[in-house]
């Protein structure tokens, strides 16, 4: 990063110096990460009941936010230099391109072996993955000035990078937007989930029924089930719990739910039922 300011400066490359204000966003991103990881690692206590799991959601929103703050500050200049005639040396400008795209080659390939299931895994990999393609266009508009002389390819370049940060910004929040507003999986359809639970012995109606992520692959339900009078008479109210939880695990690798089971008078007197 400090190369390249240093190379943008000298050599008055706009892809340069865009590009070191989206690796400063990196190591912020990063940083954000590691302590993400750390602080999802904490076992649950007192009034965090589900520890800090979450922590890693905000790091990614975090991440996406940043994206589109650099990518914004970046577009604005490029525009700027494209209705004017920027001066670019565009050897010192290809030098750092060529190192940059082979550290940024290594570091995106250590971070795919990752879980990447995790969106706080893959909001840093999206960033260093961004690094790696400003490189490559700021390499490619390199060539173009020395073979061409025009200068403003740079400023092409520039605008090339905002727009593949803003597409990993728009992926980053709507998948942490959607954790954060408790929206159901995409991968979980409540429809069939209901009608699972309703084709069980005993089961009479589903109720207050909700899924959502607590963090990535850690889906969560709760319902209310009215069931037959029967059940609690005869004790087979835990063998229906028994059956409604293998359901769940076997058709939507639901493992963490939690279940109401009422009798049909119940609802007479239950507020808030939906």
């Amino acid at each position: 990063m400090v190369v390249e300011v240093v190379v943008a400066l000298l050599s008055g490359s706009l892809a340069l110096l865009a590009d070191a204000g989206h690796m400063l966003a990196d190591v912020g991103a990063l940083l954000g990460a590691l302590w993400a990881i750390s602080l999802a690692a904490r076992p649950a206590y007192g009034r965090w009941t589900f520890g800090w799991k979450r922590a890693e959601i905000l790091s990614a929103a975090v991440n996406g936010i940043t994206l589109l703050v650099v990518g914004g500050i970046v577009a604005v200049e490029a525009v700027r230099r494209l209705a004017g005639s920027p001066e670019v040396d565009a050897g010192p400008m290809l030098a750092v391109a060529i190192l940059g795209c082979a550290i940024n080659l290594l570091a995106s390939w250590l971070l795919a072996r990752a879980n990447r299931s995790s969106l706080n895994m893959e909001g840093a990999y999206q960033h260093v993955l961004s690094d790696l393609y400003g490189f490559a266009g700021t390499l490619v508009a390199a060539v173009v000035i020395l073979a061409t002389g025009w200068a403003k390819a740079d400023a092409v370049a520039s605008l090339v990078v905002v727009a593949l940060m803003a597409y990993a910004a728009v992926r980053l929040l709507r998948d942490s937007g959607k954790i954060l507003l408790e929206a159901a999986p995409d991968h979980v359809d409540i429809d069939d989930v209901r009608a699972h639970l309703l084709a069980l012995d005993a089961v009479i109606e589903v109720h207050d029924l909700h899924i959502w992520t607590l963090t990535s692959d850690l889906p969560a339900l709760s319902a209310h089930l009215t069931v037959e009078d029967g059940c609690f008479l005869s004790g087979e109210a835990p063998r229906l719990l028994d059956q409604v939880q293998a359901c769940l695990v076997g058709h939507f690798d639901l493992e963490h739910s939690t279940f109401q089971l009422e009798p049909a008078a119940h609802a007479a007197h239950e507020t808030g039922t939906h």
